[in-house]
């Protein structure tokens, strides 16, 4: 069995021998856009529909020589890696269109971040890419460069201009170079490509944003997790780039947002109850280009929308202290990280005896910063208000 990369220049972009395979073959499987460039094919054809794992049934059972065409390189963001790990098949990749917008494009590539939009929601798009200097994507229906262009905007991503790719090496093949807001006007064909490219210097947040660069409920800027006791909290949770995360009681959104730039393959689950708060974390969200899923709520109640996490931050108690702990623990995945920051020995009393209930593995540490502050020409500290940052860790299921 043998799968093919082919082009939408169809037969005429195929090596002579892959042209024989197809021809001495009794099936020919692909696409309907694929199988149309063989009309005189003397088989039976099968067009690719009904999922991968009906397609690959078929194939296992199969006993007749197959021959499966397939779009560009079957193993860049295609079929051709899910269906070898079922089926027993040889794959000669043609090239990727990624490869191919490119060298339109005329750049190198080896430099670039890649990513599809295709068949996937674009939530988290902004944090994937920022920063990169060059951005390959593949797009859909939904996905198109007009959606892209007007995501970009929405987070003030203006550095980037657009390079997009149509119907390559088709008949009515178009590259060109767009602004975002050209890119946001234009009409495009379907089967596209856009790369995207820094032209300007964009804003650098590192990790550790200042306190004062969110935006915060006014007069009262004190219901933010402070810049210190932020990266404490951040170390404890131990996070990944792919990692879920969830942060209830994102208040500003200040914790959530610096999680977002460290799982930026993964997502970021946030649920506020105040709306004027969810207001600010929505406004500080886009500020600082981090695009997750933020719920107005109080927790326990809209949990159950989210996906398991890999780590939950809280931030301090609301009440039902230990009905919230008990969802939280038992949604958290084996070796998951739960942090929670508590201000009073009383509520670290009653955590720590509902998360060792739990069957946690329970550490705490007790956080007493002051900042520097001048005063005429000496300086002075003025303290923060004393935290406990309580680290639970849950056990797997075989310890």
């Amino acid at each position: 069995m043998k799968m093919i990369g082919i082009g939408d220049n169809g037969a005429n972009g195929l090596l002579p021998q892959y042209i024989r395979w197809i021809e001495e073959s009794e099936v020919l499987v692909g696409g309907e856009r694929h199988l149309a460039f063989f009309p005189h094919y003397k088989g039976e054809k099968v067009i690719l529909k009904g999922g991968l794992s009906k397609i690959a049934d078929y194939l296992i059972e199969e006993t007749r020589s197959v021959v499966i065409l397939a779009s560009g390189d079957p193993l860049f963001y295609g079929i051709g890696g899910l269906l070898a790990k079922k089926v027993p098949v040889e794959i000669y990749p043609y090239a990727s269109s990624v490869q191919l917008a490119f060298s339109r494009m005329q750049e190198s590539w080896q430099d670039a971040y890649i990513t599809s939009l295709h068949g996937r929601s674009i939530k988290g798009f902004a944090q994937k890419i920022d920063g990169y200097k060059k951005v390959a994507v593949l797009t859909d229906e939904h996905n198109t460069p007009n959606e892209i262009a007007k995501y970009l905007k929405h987070f003030g991503m203006n550095e980037y201009e657009a390079f997009v790719a149509e119907n390559l090496e088709g008949v009515n093949e178009r590259c060109g170079f767009y602004s975002l807001d050209e890119m946001e006007q234009q009409i495009f064909s379907p089967l596209n490509v856009v790369i995207l490219r820094q032209i300007t210097q964009p804003p650098i947040f590192p990790i550790g944003i200042e306190d004062e660069l969110f935006s915060q409920r006014k007069p009262d800027k004190g219901l933010i997790t402070k810049k210190e006791i932020r990266m404490l909290s951040l170390q404890a949770m131990q996070l990944t780039k792919h990692s879920i995360v969830w942060d209830i009681g994102t208040c500003t959104g200040s914790v959530a947002i610096e999680a977002g730039k460290i799982a930026r393959e993964g997502a970021v689950y946030a649920i506020e109850k105040n709306v004027p708060d969810l207001e600010n974390c929505l406004a500080n969200q886009q500020r600082f280009r981090v695009d997750m899923t933020t719920k107005h709520g109080k927790a326990p109640e809209g949990l159950e929308e989210f996906p398991d996490p890999d780590a939950i931050f809280i931030g301090g108690s609301g009440g039902e202290m230990e009905q919230l702990l008990t969802v939280c623990i038992q949604r958290l995945k084996d070796n998951g990280r739960f942090v929670m920051n508590v201000a009073t020995i009383e509520n670290l009393y009653k955590a720590v005896e509902c998360l060792k209930a739990l069957g946690c593995e329970v550490n705490i540490l007790q956080a007493q910063l002051a900042r520097s502050k001048p005063i005429l020409d000496m300086t002075r500290f003025e303290p923060l208000n004393p935290i406990f940052i309580i680290t639970a860790t849950k056990k797997g299921t075989d310890e």
